[in-house]
Formats: structure tokens, sequence, C-alpha cells
């Protein structure tokens, strides 16, 4: 038994044996606690500035607009630059704007438009962040143990989800907002040091891509004219434009359906980041992933999301949202491993691009759709339209997987 067991967390740790991932690991460890205090902080910022759904998805939807718009060219500067020296840049300029977020709330002078201003500057700076991030990866591990450092690192957001809203629950109720963001601007510097001390001997960098024109446009032609990662992509814009849209509908069900505070949305966030952590760790512990298994992701996570839509109490929701976010993971982690294996490195960076537009872009159309609904329909309606988001994007790949009976390997 104690020998299974150990073989079960040597499995499920493996990308963690790897020098580099894991000063990387650790040192996100601490920033992704950061980044979810801040989301925590500003999403009740603008609803203490305005009590409106409708500004709360304005707001996230400029936070993403630069990913939807300027997406491809992240992607492409990532395939053209060394991964880790883009980082260290990008994470150096999260931590000053969120320091002057913190300064303006600190010392009382900030207005929406400033939020707003802010956020959308973080946006540009995430359209080259997100893909590079996401492309050096499998720069630090290689592809062996790809599925298990993606896993964890989505485990280890989620584990966030749960330190950070806590913490930002605690500190809104007790001090305010402004520490919140203070003390994310600072934790960037953690992510900047580990960047720093890696052993670059040890990367595994894909040959830089020189430059050209018609970069973007052979991006987007080589993900349409593969199957699954066109499939997977689809899959996503579906579930990033209206499921992942927690940020909004959770703080509209915390303040609007059960008259709660900054630390009744902390609690459901926390329960959605426990169910991923379990479902990540899980995940992690398998080393083959399949789009048949991103497909069933898809629909388990649509009517986990229906059924907490429809739960009476915020406690019934907090614990609906546990399921939601096991089932959440599952589809993210293996629907973003898919698109890495099945990428040729040359076109990994712009292929995640896509994924990033997928995931995070789409909230500029999703943010304010969702906020309008939870807003005049009802913050449940809202939870249940990702939901019924989620299960058509399962029917989309149930209907590729006929189009597509013999899936190759990684497929």
């Amino acid at each position: 038994m104690a020998q299974a067991l150990r073989q079960i967390g040597q499995s499920t740790f493996s990308s963690l044996r790897i020098h580099n991932y894991r000063l990387d690991f650790f040192g996100q460890v601490i920033s992704s606690s950061g980044t979810w205090m801040q989301s925590i902080a500003q999403a009740w910022l603008v609803l203490t500035l305005t009590s409106s759904g409708t500004a709360l998805g304005l707001v996230t939807a400029l936070q993403s607009l630069p990913v939807l718009l300027f997406g491809p060219f992240g992607g492409v500067l990532a395939d053209r630059f060394a991964k880790r020296k883009l980082l260290i840049i990008t994470q150096s300029v999260f931590g000053l704007l969120a320091l002057v977020q913190g300064t303006l709330v600190a010392t009382g002078v900030v207005r929406l438009w400033m939020v707003a201003a802010l956020a959308f500057a973080f946006g540009l700076t995430k359209v080259i962040d997100s893909p590079t991030r996401q492309s050096f990866v499998v720069e630090m591990v290689g592809e062996g143990e790809l599925k298990n450092a993606v896993t964890l690192f989505s485990t280890l957001v989620n584990m966030s989800r749960i330190v950070g809203p806590a913490i930002a629950g605690i500190l809104i109720t007790t001090i305010g907002l402004a520490p919140c963001f203070i003390l994310n601007g600072l934790s960037y510097g953690a992510v900047v040091v580990m960047l720093l001390v890696m052993r670059a001997s040890e990367l595994h960098p894909a040959a830089r891509l020189s430059h050209a024109r018609g970069q973007v446009i052979a991006g987007l032609r080589y993900v349409w004219s593969t199957p699954v990662l066109r499939d997977v992509l689809v899959m996503m814009a579906l579930i990033g434009t209206l499921t992942y849209e927690f940020q909004v509908s959770l703080p509209l069900i915390a303040q609007l359906t059960f008259h709660g505070n900054a630390a009744s949305y902390a609690v459901l966030s926390a329960s959605f980041g426990v169910g991923a952590v379990v479902g990540g760790l899980l995940t992690a512990s398998r080393k083959a992933t399949s789009f048949r298994a991103v497909v069933l992701a898809a629909l388990l996570f649509g009517a986990t999301a229906l059924a907490a839509s429809v739960m009476p109490t915020l406690g019934l929701v907090a614990v609906a949202l546990v399921a939601v976010g096991f089932c959440s993971i599952n589809f993210s982690a293996m629907g973003n491993t898919t698109l890495q294996l099945a990428s040729i490195p040359e076109m990994r960076g712009r292929v995640m691009s896509l994924w990033v537009i997928a995931f995070l872009g789409s909230t500029t159309i999703g943010g304010p759709i969702i906020g309008f609904i939870g807003q005049h329909v009802s913050p449940q309606w809202a939870l249940a339209t990702g939901g019924l988001a989620a299960l058509v994007a399962g029917a989309y790949g149930l209907s590729a997987l006929r189009r597509r009976p013999v899936p190759g390997p990684g497929v």
C-alpha cells in the first residue's frame, strides 16, 4: 500500500523533479495567490464604485480586449524571441501596474475609468505574457512531462484561488482593498527572481522564428488545416466566451442573490479552487490524454455548472462549485496539452496564442453578456448560460469525433 502511494505521488509530481520547472512553480505559488487577491479586490472595487454587473463585465472585457485584438502577434513574438527574457519583462510590468492601482486605491483618488485603463494595460501585457508562458513550459520540461507540468500549473493556479481569495476576504473586511493590489505587485518579484536564476543550459528552446511577413496568417492557416487543433480551439472559444466568466457571475451571485459581502464571494471562489486542486492532482497522475477525454470533460463541465446555477443557498452553491472546479481543470489541462503535443515546435507560440484568445480574449465578448444577464435577468441565469455553452461545446466535440473516428496518438 505504501509503495503504491509512493508511486502515485511520484507520478503526480514528476515534473517537479526538473530544476527549472520547480523554480518556476514555486515562484508562481506566490504570484498566483497575489493575482487572485487582486482579482477579488478589483471585482469588489468595481461593484463598490458602481453597484453594476454590467460595469463589472465591461471592465473584465477591457482586460481581455487586447488579447482578442492582438493575441496572434503575441504568439509571433513568443516564437521569435527568448521566452525567459520576455517573461522577465512582462512579469515586471504586471508588478508595476498592480502597485500603481494599489496606490490609487490607498490614496482614495481611484475612479472607474482608472480601473478600466489599468485593466486594459494589464491585458496588453498579457498579449505577450500568456502565449510565451504557455509555450515556455515544454522548454522547461520536454514533451514527456508536458501534461504533468501543465496540469500541476493549473492546479497551482486553482490552489491560489483558495489562498488568494481567503487572504483578500480578510484584508478587504479588516483593512481595505489597497493591500490586495500592493501585495500582488510585490509578488511578481518572486517570479522574476526564479526566472533569473534558472539554468539556461537545461532548457530545451525551440528554434527561433526569423522575421518575415505573413507569419500570423501562416499560423492561422496551420491551425485551420489541422483538425485536432481547430476542434479544441472551437470548443475553448465557446467555453471561454460564456463559461469561464466566473469572475463576473460569482460576485453577482454573492452580492445580488444572497446579499453577501466580499467574504461571501471569496468562499465561492475558494470552493471552485478546492475542486480544481483535487481534479488537477488526479489529472496530473495520468500521463495520457486524448481529444475524446477533452470532449467528455467539456460535457461534465457544463452539467456541473448547470447544477450549481439552481442551488438555493450560498452554501449549496459553494458545494456545487467544488464539482465545477474539478471538471474545469480537467477540460483546460487536457485541452492545453493536446494543443501543445499536436503542434510543431516552430508553430507552438502562435497556436498557444489562439488558445489564450479563446480562453481569455473571448471574455471581451462574454464578460458584458454574462454581466448583463446577471444584472437584468438573474445571476443564476448567468451561471446557467455558461453551463449551456459548455454542453454545446461538448456536442460539437462529439460531432468532430464522428467525423474523425480513428484518432492518432495524443488526438
